[in-house]
């Protein structure tokens, strides 16, 4: 196994201990890949990903020895991390978090080079951080049911259509997808997450046998959970193309509304073999840039709302 390696990430060199070290095992249909592999996509994917993260704290999901080892939820950045990533200290109950933000392809390398398979980014950015810039709805199906998501992503996507708010797809390289929203950062925490519910308690009034709000599991039946627990102050989101932690490294992955109509397209489509294909197609274009306030949204939800 080779011990170490150098790559060119910008304008830093980072290098990148053990490659050769399998972090998903193959199995299956599932590929084999490398802390090398890893690298290699998170280099290739930065300049689509990086306009996701910037100026925003993230937390990071790694696991040192691949998806077969243990799992670490990271927020404070280790002292050892190199000078030249950015930190951002956020205020919390009794002291601060130095959260790691990645504003760069090195840092993204790095990260790599960590074995932080997952980005879980704010939903805010430095210096705005209690005025959310997106809005989240995961939709979390009752079984690995993909057929159950994509028309709850289409009857979501029609109300928020009616609303006026423009909305992309992502997949969550796991069961279901994100309907994510641009927000213009008007508003706070509070406000976007009880429009969020609003919307979602409508669709679940308007669908009572498809749909519902219910947090715990033993209550959805074989429902489909609309979540919006995420848009809430210091919650986090997976970033559009990470890489998340299961068999084969699928990616979550921003996808056009006409894709969700592809029945070759589920939660785990695309993986670290492909992701980077679907990014140079642009899926989202021109979305991030059509941030919305809700004022006029919210009154046309509370007319439909009755």
């Amino acid at each position: 196994m080779a011990r170490a390696r150098t790559v060119r990430a910008g304008r830093r060199t980072v290098e990148i201990q053990r490659p050769d070290k399998v972090l998903f095992p193959g199995s299956g249909d599932a590929k084999e890949y490398t802390k090398g592999d890893l690298v290699a996509y998170y280099r290739s994917v930065a300049p689509f990903m990086l306009p996701h993260l910037r100026r925003r704290p993230l937390m990071l999901e790694r696991l040192p020895d691949g998806v077969e080892g243990q799992r670490f939820m990271q927020k404070n950045t280790p002292e050892h991390y190199p000078e030249w990533i950015r930190r951002i200290e956020v205020p919390k109950e009794g002291g601060t978090v130095c959260h790691t933000v990645c504003d760069d392809t090195a840092t993204l390398v790095y990260l790599a080079d960590q074995a932080c398979l997952t980005l879980h980014r704010w939903l805010s950015r430095a210096g705005r951080l209690d005025r959310p810039d997106r809005l989240v709805f995961d939709l979390d199906p009752a079984e690995d049911d993909f057929g159950q998501v994509r028309r709850a992503a289409r009857r979501l996507g029609g109300l928020l259509d009616e609303l006026g708010l423009p909305a992309g797809l992502m997949t969550t390289g796991s069961r279901g997808v994100h309907v994510v929203v641009p927000l213009g950062g008007r508003h706070g925490f509070d406000e976007v997450r009880e429009f969020a519910r609003d919307v979602a308690e409508l669709l679940a009034r308007d669908h009572p046998d498809a749909f519902t709000t219910a947090v715990r599991k033993q209550d959805r039946g074989d429902r489909l959970y609309l979540d919006v627990q995420r848009n809430a102050y210091a919650q986090t989101a997976v970033a559009p193309f990470t890489v998340r932690a299961r068999p084969g490294a699928p990616v979550a992955t921003p996808l056009t509304w006409d894709q969700l109509d592809d029945r070759g397209v589920d939660a785990r489509r695309w993986s670290v073999a492909d992701a980077v294909d679907q990014a140079r197609t642009d899926p989202w274009e021109g979305l991030i840039r059509r941030g919305r306030a809700l004022g006029p949204a919210r009154r046309k939800l509370n007319r439909l709302r009755g």
